[in-house]
């Protein structure tokens, strides 16, 4: 039986000469590596109580709309700025050179509830930290932050170290 490992593909030098990129849509592209995907990022959220996934652009609405489904929870979505019809609020962070905003809806989430976000990759954190604000400026409580992909080399966990992040493979380096 294959582990979740064997369905990512690693492309290195890509999309710069030392990168090695780990390719989450050859996990996506095979039947058995999505549900397994998925299986194991639910086995991450046993013992947790929560209410609301919340899904970060894209492949966080990948990951986090089975979930949310198959736990019978509601998924809302964290959007790229002027993505999302309804009043939002925003949230901008740092990029490697320059920065970028990300949105959800004013009304996604209610005061006090309990919010697990879903990502496929954690890298530098700075895109889920911001996502992790906006449920706090709504009143919600991050209960959980759980990733298919860790790369341990950019130091992504210790910008989340105040939230209960897991993920399910881990990779040395960049």
């Amino acid at each position: 039986m294959k582990e979740l490992k064997d369905y990512i593909k690693t492309i290195p030098d890509f999309p710069e000469p030392g990168v090695m990129f780990r390719d989450v849509t050859s996990v996506l592209d095979d039947a058995d590596g999505y549900k397994l995907s998925v299986d194991e990022l639910t086995k991450l959220l046993d013992g947790v109580e929560y209410d609301v996934i919340a899904g970060v652009e894209s492949r966080g609405f990948v990951f986090g709309g089975p979930i949310a489904y198959n736990q019978h929870k509601s998924l809302i979505l964290v959007r790229k700025k002027g993505k999302l019809p309804r009043e939002t609020v925003e949230a901008t962070y740092d990029l490697e050179y320059g920065t970028a905003t990300i949105e959800m809806h004013k009304d996604a989430i209610k005061p006090g509830q309990k919010v697990v976000i879903v990502d496929d990759l954690i890298a530098t954190g700075g895109t889920v930290e911001a996502a992790a604000h906006l449920v706090e400026q709504l009143g919600g409580e991050v209960v959980k932050i759980v990733f298919l992909i860790e790369l341990k080399g950019l130091g992504g966990r210790d910008k989340l170290a105040k939230y209960d992040v897991a993920s399910a493979v881990q990779y040395e380096g960049k």
